[in-house]
């Protein structure tokens, strides 16, 4: 039995294809990264401590309701993708209904989720039945050893099982490796060759100072030159492929592979130029930016009894003091603090 009503048919209606959301910096803005829990049942160190984090009490978590209320909303003002992210959006209870419900909102061309794949194999026919077309794998080795090291946990078969459920069942797959300086640079090779044979895309991270203790590094070492040094060092014939509209991976192929490889400059901030996304935190928080400290809580507005015009002029507002870029949204942040939340906090 669904844990929430469907949406109101009289809702579901087409977006008016007028209209379009626009940043101050003239960007369209048609994406939301949508966060619906700061759980997960790894520890992977980049992430958060190995105690884990506070969590937030259920009661502040945007509610389902309140996530399909909004996702609505956004598709009426020109948002048509959305990703599902956490924490791991598969420890909520009944995500599946929320996923569906969804699913039926029109205008929303696209629902692809990020997760850790440890229990998500069983899940994948009904995603697919449901309509995801395509979802990001976080797996940073291909080693048991390693990622029990990195993770604290022993679940790498189960990982791995989603991975070739999601190939099975003809779902495009992403797979998702932070790149660590003496914790996984070894495995930089063995996944890019994972492109030979599957029709993956394996994209490298730049790793990000956001565990919930503040950066591991006083620099960061594998940046993408760095990594994409490395990657030639193996691949002398590496092909460098055209980046798609609003892209925020580098991506190239090696000739004969099925597969293709992406780095994300994720802590140099290269592709700030051209990004199209926001993000809702699991209490409800919209950032503009990865790097910003939170603009303000959609969550509360509706609480508060805010109507939906309401929501979406404060939306409005919100896009037209956007900062240009990560970094100077990280200098504007609540008194000049530097980025330490988790990611789980934050949404992956």
């Amino acid at each position: 039995m669904p844990v929430f009503e469907p949406p109101n048919p009289r809702t579901l209606e087409p977006p008016n294809p007028l209209s379009m959301l626009y940043d101050n910096h003239g960007r369209k803005i048609n994406y939301v990264r949508l966060a619906v829990t700061d759980r997960c049942n790894l520890r992977c160190f980049y992430c958060m401590p190995e105690e884990g984090i506070t969590y937030v009490d259920k009661h502040e978590l945007l509610s389902y309701e309140e996530m399909t209320r909004l996702v609505q909303l956004l598709v009426d003002m020109g948002i048509d993708k959305v990703r599902i992210t956490g924490g791991e959006p598969f420890v909520r209870r009944d995500m599946m209904d929320f996923l569906r419900h969804i699913s039926q909102i029109p205008g929303l061309r696209q629902i692809n989720i990020t997760t850790n794949g440890t229990t998500t194999a069983p899940l994948v026919p009904e995603l697919k039945a449901i309509g995801i077309k395509s979802v990001n794998l976080s797996m940073d080795t291909l080693d048991p050893d390693r990622f029990f090291e990195i993770t604290r946990r022993n679940v790498f078969k189960e990982v791995m099982n989603t991975f070739h459920a999601l190939l099975e069942h003809g779902i495009t797959t992403k797979i998702n490796a932070v790149v660590m300086d003496g914790k996984n640079i070894d495995d930089l090779i063995p996944m890019a060759e994972l492109t030979k044979d599957h029709p993956v895309s394996v994209r490298f991270i730049e790793e990000m100072p956001f565990n919930g203790e503040g950066s591991h590094y006083p620099v960061l070492n594998w940046d993408h030159r760095r990594i994409l040094e490395h990657l030639r060092g193996a691949f002398p014939n590496l092909e460098k492929l055209p980046d798609p509209p609003n892209s925020t991976s580098y991506n190239y192929q090696i000739p004969g592979f099925k597969g293709d490889i992406g780095i994300i400059a994720a802590y140099t901030r290269t592709f700030c130029g051209t990004c199209n996304r926001i993000r809702i935190t699991p209490q409800g928080g919209l950032k503009t930016c990865l790097y910003d400290s939170g603009v303000f809580n959609v969550r509360d507005l509706m609480r508060e009894g805010a109507s939906n015009e309401q929501i979406r002029d404060t939306f409005l507002v919100a896009l037209g003091n956007r900062a240009k870029d990560g970094w100077e949204a990280e200098k504007n942040r609540n008194f000049g603090l530097p980025v330490t939340e988790s990611m789980s906090t934050i949404g992956g």
